[in-house]
């Protein structure tokens, strides 16, 4: 056991403003876990969740010289977390929104003959999607089509693996990662994201 697991939130502070990353690193390890869970309760995506804390620690070490606390470090740190939830879920909406009237470009334009069906993008994304899946690890191909093709729940994947819902849903996480890295050579980075957005919800 470390000897700064026996230091109080105020001590380690008091020592990370003097820049000490083993203070920082204490603070981590004591929190990660119940802001993850903040995190993910609002987020409903593992990486969207890891994301999200990861940035407040990021912030935590970058205002470590001049932050003062009128609460516990773990109020602050969770209303960090809360309040960057709000700000990744604002982007993401205007994110769907920006998508949604490209797609209906697209249309639109296509049905003229000026540009690229949009039918044909559609049927080649989801080709290049099959082919990126087949290029997953074996467990993860079938943790990825149990839940997207089959329409399993966390749960029920997990029970028929013998495996935990967190494997599942760090199969999952890394499935959409890979499948949206593969995507990324052919297609422009947000119609990947609006094609793959009901995945995340689903994580």
């Amino acid at each position: 056991m470390s000897v700064l697991s026996e230091y109080t939130d105020q001590q380690l502070l008091t020592l990370t403003k003097g820049s000490n990353e083993r203070a920082m690193t204490e603070i981590f390890d004591r929190y990660w876990h119940k802001l993850l869970a903040v995190a993910l309760n609002r987020l409903n995506n593992l990486e969207d969740a890891e994301e999200c804390v990861q940035d407040v620690f990021i912030k935590l070490w970058k205002l470590r010289e001049t932050l003062e606390l009128k609460y516990s470090l773990y109020t602050y740190l969770s209303a960090a977390v809360r309040y960057r939830v709000l700000d990744m879920l604002d982007k993401q909406h205007r994110a769907v929104h920006f998508a949604t009237k490209t797609l209906s470009d697209l249309t639109d334009v296509g049905s003229s003959g000026t540009a690229p069906d949009a039918n044909l993008l559609e049927r080649e994304l989801i080709e290049k999607i099959e082919v990126a899946v087949k290029q997953l690890p074996e467990k993860c191909q079938i943790v990825y089509r149990m839940s997207r093709e089959d329409g399993f729940s966390h749960k029920k994947i997990a029970t028929e693996l013998s495996i935990s819902e967190k494997t599942v849903e760090a199969h999952l996480s890394k499935a959409v990662r890979d499948i949206r890295s593969n995507l990324s050579i052919t297609f422009p980075s947000i119609i990947i994201w609006f094609c793959f957005n009901d995945i995340y919800h689903k994580l």
